[in-house]
């Protein structure tokens, strides 16, 4: 592990020189892709100072142990049983570390949250959820900004679609893509009988103008008048926009901006997103090993957990994680479970580079 923690602190001394170039400075996406490379190197390097620190320390105790002073013994051997201790907590902080990162995890979010099976419960449960999600990027200090909804007929939305932006947006939320299942009495039943119904959530990481390019040909562009909740009109002119990628069928709306320039911009890159995550799911089939844990698929038609109201428990089926706090975690407390699943993952990519043949 030390040649690779050596070979990256040479890494991050490069990186460190090459973001002051002044010609790097002026390519203003190089400049972005190692300014991202040198935070991430700069937490393994002030880690593995650390850890180099602690190394010194127990080969100097180890030489006090058979000092001849029994006193000075004693002490070297108290220092050198704590210093293991640092030294092993260390090490499983820096293979961490060093495990591979998915390079979207530091982008932003597109999410969207559709009513599932359910009815009107169904759209009041995804309002839930997006209350929850809402909630938990206060906590983190990310920037949640609605890109349009459609709201359910007794409450909720039967389709919310937001941006999340903030540092590893996408790498918090990635793990909450899949089948949400709720269990409760809905405001809409009158005999008191507990339903389930569902709502789905995709979070896909936003992809940059580059990663993607769309020929303009493929687009059919329509602009309609923008209406609010109840088909009321919200103005006169042909400000929203409704853009139709014709090779995949994948349709974008925007209406949430007084601008029709605005919201062709938006409408674009949230269809700049959807066709990257469409590659991006292709590519992630292949990759069996990671993919069989289920912790990061993001696979939409998995059953990933069940809100259960009457119990007031909360199960990540993923992970057989059980949790007694519901009315918290609809508060948008999230941490524990998502640090549960992050572990899981890390768990999953530890075991599967110890199985790759050196």
């Amino acid at each position: 592990m030390l040649d690779q923690l050596e070979h990256i602190e040479r890494r991050f001394k490069d990186v460190e020189q090459d973001i002051m170039d002044p010609e790097i400075m002026a390519d203003m996406q190089r400049y972005k892709t190692l300014n991202k490379e040198y935070k991430e190197l700069q937490k393994i390097v002030e880690k593995t100072r650390i850890y180099k620190e602690v190394l010194s320390n127990i080969a100097n105790s180890r030489e006090l142990v058979n000092a001849e002073d029994p006193e000075m013994r004693e002490m070297a051997r108290e220092e050198l049983d704590s210093l293991e201790v640092q030294r092993e907590q260390l090490e499983e902080e820096l293979k961490m570390l060093l495990i591979p990162k998915d390079p979207d995890d530091s982008k932003n979010v597109v999410m969207e949250i559709r009513s599932g099976t359910g009815g009107d419960e169904a759209a009041i449960f995804a309002g839930d959820l997006f209350r929850m999600y809402q909630k938990y990027c206060d906590r983190k200090n990310f920037k949640l900004e609605v890109n349009s909804f459609t709201e359910g007929t007794s409450g909720g939305y039967k389709e919310i679609v937001a941006t999340v932006s903030g540092e590893d947006a996408y790498g918090t939320l990635k793990y909450e893509s899949g089948v949400h299942r709720v269990q409760r009495v809905p405001a809409t039943e009158s005999q008191g009988r507990i339903h389930t119904s569902a709502a789905t959530v995709a979070m896909m990481p936003e992809a940059d103008d580059f990663e993607i390019e769309i020929n303009p040909a493929d687009i059919k562009d329509e602009t309609f008048c923008a209406s609010g909740p109840g088909g009321q009109s919200v103005n006169t002119t042909y400000s929203a926009v409704r853009l139709t990628h014709i090779p995949t069928g994948i349709v974008v709306s925007m209406q949430d901006q007084k601008s029709q320039i605005k919201n062709r911009e938006k409408a674009m890159k949230i269809l700049r997103t959807r066709l990257y995550d469409l590659e991006m799911s292709k590519r992630k089939s292949k990759e069996d090993a990671l993919r069989r844990s289920m912790v990061s698929t993001g696979d939409r038609s998995a059953k990933i957990r069940t809100y259960n109201f009457p119990q007031g428990r909360v199960t990540d089926h993923r992970i057989g994680l059980t949790i007694y706090n519901l009315s918290g975690i609809m508060d948008g407390d999230l941490d524990q479970l998502i640090e549960q699943l992050r572990i899981a993952e890390n768990a999953e990519r530890l075991k599967a580079g110890s199985d790759t043949p050196s």
